[in-house]
């Protein structure tokens, strides 16, 4: 069964900071295979599509929305099968649900996701 649980959210002040992380389990991610991944955060507000946060390939290459860059970072660990993302100089238009996916080909998952919230 694969897993990708997210963590570290929460309620955070204007300029503040969260780290999150998602570590990824199950027959699919075992033996190395993670770091093959290509992986993922996703945000949805209230009301709106989701939409791609950061990416980082199994080269750990990352890539960042425009409204995310200079503020978020984005990496990984393949020998704890996580990846993390951390934000800072948090804004109010920041605040979503957060998910983690993990892609490889055609085969796609998902995280339940994690609630930010950043409070003005």
């Amino acid at each position: 069964q694969v897993q990708l649980v997210e963590s570290g959210g929460g309620l955070v002040q204007t300029g503040g900071s969260l780290r999150l992380s998602c570590a990824a389990s199950g027959s699919i991610f075992s033996g190395s295979i993670f770091r093959f991944f290509h992986m993922g955060w996703y945000r949805q507000a209230p009301g709106k599509q989701r939409e791609l946060v950061a990416s980082i390939t199994s080269s750990r290459n990352t890539n960042y929305a425009d409204s995310v860059k200079g503020r978020f970072t984005i990496s990984r660990d393949n020998v704890k099968n996580t990846v993390y993302l951390q934000m800072n100089s948090l804004k109010p238009e920041d605040t979503a649900v957060y998910y983690c996916n993990a892609n490889t080909g055609g085969s796609d998952y998902w995280g339940q996701g994690t609630q930010v919230t950043v409070s003005s």
